[in-house]
Parts: structure tokens; sequence; C-alpha cells
């Protein structure tokens, strides 16, 4: 039988991401994907604010950006006339990188590569059965056959219809939906109106007429007349989620908000969604754990989707890591869940919110509540808050502190430039923790962990504010210590890495 360490089951974004952060650390990976090979439609199309750190912590964000379509520098809020802002969250680059999902996993695809892994397509998940010890699954190869595998871990990071999920048998609690949607790669013939070409706000792209309770935008790609066309709305349900995309019915959404003379000149991929919002309640089930869509669904509104899924393998997997290589102390990997689930139940909270906004027809209720709700996102306060929910800058963890909480614990840290004129960020490329102190007698007594956190002495720690000497940073970039604190460094250590080898 054959063996591994962990088994990542979906090569999505949130599954090659899962699997180079366990590569990194040096976790044996096997990946596994039914489909044949790596679909190529845009499908989601941007990284949000906080999701680009993400990857600039590992130095894939330069790559991601050669291979984008748009810099967006404004987000949406249920489509509503006030754009978000990003300005004001400590961020080295505020704003959207506008990039098919198809090139962001291929991208990752390639660093996984760099570490000798390669996904393997055409094998599908038909079983798996845990233990106290392990995980043993049935694969199917491509040429029908199954055979066991053997996994410490395993990760469910298979979608929203997640084959994982439905054989661990675990509930999927939520709402059904109400709108239906589509989301297709097409190619423009003519139009009667001008149509967009350039992509740096979101929310402009959303200022046409449109139906009553009807979204439609065309998001420009980066060839000539290629574009996304997305429609959503009550009124478009189809026979079955399966049942194919026609280009009549996408041409009746074009010319509903565009008009009457536009028309698709070709339909390069089509693909069907709807706004049903669901989260399981666990995100670990003893060995398995799920991440992404897999473990949570929401209506497309504001981009988060890929980008949840994104920060839930980055969460996950320095702890699944040192969980595997046996360091991790108590309680590191049920961390995943208890800083992940709520982070998720925020983002169905206000994708429901949105569909409420968007596809409400002749209620003078919700009429009298949108009016309200767009004067209230002018206001500086409203505006970055909501900013920083949808753009994931604002996620702030629940860190135990026995001193006073500094502004920064629990927060990501933000993108300091330091006196070497390097960036913080890229002191996390390794993927293990940092230290950052003014103080070399915290430098020093964090040398037993040398073996797993990076002990970095500055002369000065910019955006770090009063009274913090040294701050302790995950791999994930999320700061879990500060000082001074009544609780030192060596607790913090050995609280987020364990005792020292």
């Amino acid at each position: 039988m054959e063996k591994t360490e962990v088994v990542v089951v979906g090569s999505g974004p949130t599954g090659l991401l899962l699997a180079n952060e366990l590569a990194l650390a040096g976790v044996d990976v096997v990946v596994l994907d039914k489909l044949p090979e790596r679909r190529v439609q845009a499908k989601a199309l941007n990284l949000q604010p906080r999701t680009a750190e993400v990857l600039d912590l590992r130095g894939l964000l330069d790559d991601a950006r050669q291979r984008a379509i748009a810099t967006v520098t404004e987000g949406h809020f249920a489509r509503l006339p006030v754009p978000l802002s990003y300005d004001g969250w400590s961020a080295r680059r505020p704003y959207q990188v506008g990039i098919p999902q198809a090139r962001v996993e291929e991208l990752l695809e390639e660093r996984l590569a760099g570490h000798g892994i390669r996904v393997r397509y055409g094998h599908e998940l038909v079983g798996l059965v845990q233990d106290d010890t392990g995980v043993t699954v049935t694969v199917r190869d491509p040429n029908g056959d199954e055979r066991p595998l053997r996994a410490a871990y395993v990760a469910g990071c298979d979608g929203g219809r997640s084959t994982v999920r439905k054989l661990l048998g675990v509930p999927f609690p939520g709402t059904d939906a109400r709108a239906y949607g589509i989301v297709a790669d097409v190619v423009l013939g003519r139009t009667s109106q001008a149509v967009p070409t350039r992509w740096t706000s979101t929310a402009k792209l959303f200022a046409h007429t449109a139906p009553a309770g009807h979204v439609t935008a065309l998001i420009p790609l980066d060839e000539p007349g290629h574009y996304q066309l997305f429609t959503i709305g009550p009124d478009i349900r189809p026979e079955s989620r399966d049942a194919p995309v026609s280009k009549t019915e996408l041409e009746t959404a074009l010319r509903e908000s565009y008009g009457e003379g536009a028309e698709i000149a070709e339909v390069r991929q089509a693909t069907r969604f709807t706004d049903a919002s669901r989260q399981v309640e666990q995100y670990r089930v003893g060995r398995m754990l799920l991440a992404g869509d897999a473990a949570h669904i929401h209506l497309l509104a504001g981009a988060q989707g890929m980008n949840l899924g994104i920060q839930d393998a980055m969460n996950l997997g320095w702890k699944l890591a040192a969980e595997v290589l046996g360091r991790a102390p108590a309680g590191l990997l049920d961390s995943y869940h208890a800083e992940r689930h709520p982070v998720a139940a925020e983002v169905l909270e206000n994708t429901r919110a949105q569909g409420l906004f968007m596809f409400a027809k002749d209620d003078p209720g919700v009429d009298a509540l949108r009016g309200l709700f767009t004067k209230l996102l002018a206001l500086p306060e409203v505006n970055r808050y909501l900013a920083g929910r949808i753009s994931g800058l604002g996620i702030r963890y629940p860190m135990d502190d026995a001193g006073a909480p500094h502004e920064l614990l629990g927060a990501r840290m933000p993108d300091m430039q330091l006196a070497d004129d390097h960036w913080a960020g890229e002191l996390l490329h390794a993927g293990r923790g940092v230290l950052l102190s003014v103080d070399s007698a915290f430098v020093e007594a964090a040398r037993p962990w040398s073996d797993r956190v990076d002990a970095v002495l500055l002369p000065d720690i910019p955006l770090a504010g009063e009274g913090a000497d040294a701050l302790l940073v995950r791999p994930d970039g999320y700061i879990c210590w500060t000082a001074p604190a009544k609780s030192g460094v060596e607790t913090a250590l050995t609280t987020w890495f364990g005792t020292p080898a």
C-alpha cells in the first residue's frame, strides 16, 4: 500500500496552496483531482488585498502580477454606488489584483512542481476510512482501477460538492438557492452600448441599467472582445444545476443590460452557480480537514470566494505541518477551525445581506434600506469596516495575552519597510515564524526555537505602536505576541511553536 503524510483532495487554489505550504515545511503530500486536466476557465477573477499579501509572504505575488489583467483600486458592496476604499489599512498595495483563477492555479502548480510534487489528475477519491493513527483512502485512477492510499491526514479542498465532505457524512446547514446565475467566458460581437474596456473599479462595472432583481456585468479580460459575463437573478432558474448553458440564454441577459444590438460571437466556457449559503459546523473531523468551498459556499458577491479558500489554506498549512512533524503544541491544529469558521460565517452574513439588496424586486422597504445603506457607505468608518471585512485586511484573530492588548495583537503584520530597505513580508518566504525585536535579549531567548523561528534584531519596528519592543509573527503573517507582556517570549514561543528541539 502506498503511504504519504497528507493527502490533499482537489487542485483548486485552496488545495494547491495548502499542498505548497506542506511541501515547504518538508511534509510528504499527494494531491488528487478527479478532473483529467486543469480547467482554463477564468472563473474567479481577483486577489483581494489580503490574499495578495498572503501570496507575497511566499514570494509569489510578483509572478501573479505578471499574469494579471488589471489593477482594481475599488471594491463594491451589493453594487451600491459608493465604492469601497482600501485606504487606511497600512497596506503596501491597497488594491485587488485582477487575475483569472486558472492563472492562480497555474502559478501555484508550478511552485508545487518545484517541490517535486505533481497533481495526480484523473485520480478520484471514492472511499475513506479513518482510525486513530491515520486515514486509508480509496483512489480510482484514470484506468478505472481502485487502489488504497494511506495518510496521516486528509484535507478536503474539493469544492462545494465535496466528495470528502459527503463521505464524512457531516451536515452542511444553511439556506437554499433563491437566485441562479451563470459565469461565462465569452467573445463579444456587436454591441449597441459602450461596454467596459478597462477594469479599475468593480463598482463602476455595475453602474449600468439592469432589470429589477438581476445583476449582470461584463468584465474585460486581456484579449480584445474577450469578457467574463456574470449574470444572476431569481428568474433564470435552470431545469438542473448541470443543464448546459446556451448562447441564447447568455445573449438574453447581455441585451437586457447592454442593449438589443449586443451579441456574443463565441462562448468559450460557462458554469452555473447559485446564491445558496452553507457552512459545515466543524472544519476538523478527527484526521480529516475541510477547507475552501468544501467547508463553505456563498453568493459570488464582492469577489470573496477564492480569497476565503486561499486564506483557509494559509491558516491550516503551517499548523497541519507542525502536527505531522510532531512539534505542534496542544490545540494548535484545532485553532484552524476556531479561527477560520467565524471568518467564513461573516462572509456568509455579508453575502446574504448583499443578495437582499441585489435581488429584491418592487419592495419599498428594501428600496428604503438600500438608500439608507448607500448613505452609510459614504461614512469613512462604515466604508473602512466593510472594506476591511471583504478585502480580508481587517481580520483579527483572538489571541490570549496576559498583558494589555496591543493594537496589532491578532492582526496581520503590516508589510513594513525595514531599515535595510527590505520589507517585513520577505522574512516569511521560508514559511517559518519570525520574531522581530529591538532588544537582543528577546533574540537570544528565541534561540532554542531556531529550527522553526527566525529571530531578527532591528533598530526599530515601524508601525509597531507605542510600547512594542518585539513582535512574534506566525508563518501565516499574523502577530501572536507583543512585548512587553506579562507572558514572556518563551511562553509565547512554546504556545505557538511547541517545545524546543
